[in-house]
């Protein structure tokens, strides 16, 4: 990470850290951000607190929120109950996703949810493990299992049995992929990188500092800086190069393909959008 095209001068690294760290704090229950309607190029969003995305290799893009899980690939459609989906990941098998949060007024979950799994594309979801006692605000899934914070970091192999890690941070994001036992997460002081599912950490030098990360697959990867900068790995998450930039506030990010064929979706403050260009421009999803 030596090449300084890629570094972040002093003080653009202390000011990401300060909106990141603001951006941890209100993650806290009962705290959500205020929805901003700025764009012109605004397309509607079904909640205007998103905790996820979700874009399957049939092309439908889920959004999870505050008020549930919705199917925006064209008009938004409520899938399932009403739960608030605070942590929301894919697994590898289509239409299987877990999840954790707090339940809805048509959920008989308990509070906090704990790990929920859906095998049927979010339209039910079953108890799987810690219910009413953790909230995993992040969560994603590994080779080797899932990667999940709720104060603590955890890891799983079969989301039933869990082993708390002593991290040493707080990450606002975490982003792995079923095929890889890689794993992004993001916090103030830059990105802390694992190569075996989560059980070990590095902090990885002189990088962005990243707000929201995703996978396309074992090594391509997408991060998104406080300030909307678009970053892109082709190594899985050891260098970074930057790209275009997101108007509005950053909420989730995800992408497919790889290479030249990289998609990268985001939820913002003003709506979903899709870059086909490698993330160096943005248009309206749908539009």
């Amino acid at each position: 990470m030596s090449n300084p095209t890629l570094r972040l001068r002093a003080a653009g690294s202390a000011a990401a850290a300060v909106v990141l760290a603001l951006s941890l704090a209100a993650c806290a229950p009962g705290a959500a951000p205020e929805r901003t309607t700025t764009s012109a190029a605004q397309s509607a969003l079904p909640s205007a607190h998103v905790h996820g995305l979700s874009v399957g290799a049939d092309g439908k893009v889920l959004l999870a929120t505050h008020e549930g899980l919705f199917d925006v690939t064209a008009d938004p459609v409520k899938v399932g109950p009403t739960i608030d989906l605070m942590g929301f990941t894919a697994a590898k098998d289509p239409g299987t996703f877990y999840a954790s949060g707090h339940p809805g007024h048509d959920s008989t979950l308990p509070n906090p949810v704990g790990l929920i799994r859906s095998t049927d594309g979010g339209a039910t979801w079953e108890e799987v493990s810690r219910q009413g006692e953790s909230d995993f605000h992040t969560l994603t899934t590994t080779k080797s299992g899932i990667v999940a914070f709720d104060g603590t970091v955890r890891i799983s192999q079969d989301g039933s049995t869990w082993e708390a890690v002593n991290a040493g941070f707080a990450p606002a994001a975490l982003a792995g992929n079923p095929e890889s036992d890689t794993v992004l997460a993001t916090t103030e002081a830059g990105i802390q990188r694992s190569t075996d599912g989560g059980r070990t950490w590095a902090l990885q030098e002189g990088g962005p500092v990243i707000q929201f990360a995703a996978f396309a697959g074992g090594l391509d990867a997408v991060g998104v800086e406080p300030n909307g900068t678009v970053h892109t790995s082709s190594d899985g998450g050891t260098a970074w190069a930057p790209k275009g930039r997101l108007e509005g506030q950053a909420m989730a990010v995800a992408a497919t393909g790889s290479g030249d064929s990289l998609r990268i979706f985001a939820a913002t403050s003003t709506g979903v959008f899709v870059s086909d260009d490698g993330g160096a421009s943005f248009q309206p999803h749908g539009g």
